[in-house]
Formats: structure tokens, sequence, C-alpha cells
């Protein structure tokens, strides 16, 4: 097994918008247990690691095996939770796989880890896939990412970018999973947050404002994440949909 790669699922218990989350039942296991196993799946990674500052999540983590360690409750954001474990590993890659999409899909993951490792100049990686739906064009909640020829990242918006003037314009989805070089990673946090990160509220424009490098990689992935209970019963549907007659998945390529 690789030892090059890092994968860590940052995992909170607190959520505002919906707490105690990551331990949400789902056919029979919680939420975050769904995300690990679905992650372990990836042969890209040497190690992978739950990050919690709740020992009700380490729990649930130790009842099925999982590596878990305990990071700080001050950490602002899941990518400080997810610096923290890197600070004291050596894997040149570190991936960050949100605890709060148990439909992740292992080869989504593979994609983002080999576009960072063919784009020397860049510093990190993430993913976009295709916009269809002209819902998702005008929904600030679906973050919108343009790319250059070297397919990098240009910018973000929760906007609908790029305008289409006279022309049809591919609009691309910006899919939420970061590969980062680990020493660009424990620099990440430190950055000064510019006025578009701010204004945008996308933590991903830092490293932009920063004048560092981001590939963007185009998957078929469709990432789908948990933020309120609505959402957990839509992700409980599509489980046993998949589990119990209809294989085929409705927004993902991922298999079960």
């Amino acid at each position: 097994m690789p030892d090059d790669v890092l994968g860590v699922i940052p995992a909170r218990y607190a959520s505002s918008r919906f707490p105690g989350k990551a331990l949400a039942e789902i056919v029979g296991k919680p939420m975050i247990q769904h995300v690990f196993e679905r992650a372990s799946q990836c042969a890209r990674l040497g190690q992978l690691v739950i990050a919690t500052d709740d020992p009700r999540i380490a729990e649930a983590a130790a009842r099925f095996g999982a590596p878990c360690e305990f990071t700080s409750p001050e950490h602002p954001t899941g990518t400080d939770r997810v610096v923290e474990v890197a600070v004291s590993r050596t894997a040149p890659l570190v991936v960050n796989i949100q605890g709060d999409e148990p439909l992740i899909d292992h080869q989504a993951i593979t994609t983002a880890i080999e576009a960072l490792e063919q784009a020397p100049a860049c510093m990190m990686s993430t993913l976009c896939r295709k916009i269809s739906s002209e819902d998702e064009v005008d929904n600030p909640n679906v973050v919108k990412v343009v790319r250059n020829l070297r397919n990098e990242a240009i910018y973000f918006s929760r906007f609908a970018i790029p305008y289409p003037r006279g022309i049809a314009a591919e609009r691309m989805k910006h899919v939420g999973l970061y590969v980062y070089r680990r020493d660009f990673l424990l620099q990440y946090s430190g950055m000064p947050r510019g006025p578009l990160e701010q204004a945008e509220s996308l933590e991903q424009l830092r490293a932009l404002e920063n004048g560092h490098r981001i590939a963007v990689a185009e998957t078929g992935y469709d990432s789908i994440g948990v933020d309120t209970p609505e959402d957990l019963e839509r992700i409980r549907a599509e489980i046993e949909a998949r589990m119990y007659g209809n294989t085929e998945p409705t927004r993902t390529t991922g298999q079960v």
C-alpha cells in the first residue's frame, strides 16, 4: 500500500445546522462509517484517519475499527483539523475528505490525487463536473469554477460564471474534495484571508489570492453533502435504492 498519501476525514459533533450529523444512522451505520468505508476503497490512500474533537465520534470510530485522532475544539474549519493531523505525519500529499458525504466516490479521490501529481507547479487540487441544470447555475449554494487551458482554477464563485455573451458557455460545478502538498497545507491556515474569500465565503480562494495555483480535474462524481435532516432523508433513500433493487446511482458515479 502506498504511504505517500494521507487521507483525513474531519468530523465534528456540534454542527450548527445539524448537531450530531456525523453519527446519524443510515441503513444501520453512522454516517461517518459510510464515509470511512467508501474512502477506504481508494487504493492510493496509504493512511486514512478520522479527525474529531468529540469522544462520541471517537467511540463510534473505535467500534467500526477506524483510526481516529483527537484535535482541538478551537479549530474554525475542517481544514484546520486536517492540518493538525498532518503535522505529526510525513506523507507529502494530504487529502481532505468531507465527513458529511456518505456517498463519496473512491475513484473521485484517485482523480484528485493524480491531478496534483501531474501538476508540479500547483500546490493543491480539487474537482469539478459539468452543470446540466439551470437550477444549479443560478443557485448560490452551488459553487462554480472557471479554469484556464492548463486546467487550473482561475476563480471560484457563487455567481453563474462565465457569462455566456452570445455563445454557449460550459459551466462547471466545484466538487469540494481537496488534495494538498503537505508543506503548503501547513502554511495554508496562516495565510491572509483576502477580500474575495471573505466576500464569497469560499476558503479555496485564499490560495488564489495569495498567488498559488490549484489544479482542477473534471469528474463525473457529484458530491451530495448532508447539511440538514432533509438532506439525510434523501441520502437514506439513495442508499436504500442502491441496496434494495435500483442499483443505478441517481446523482453520482460511485458504486455501493
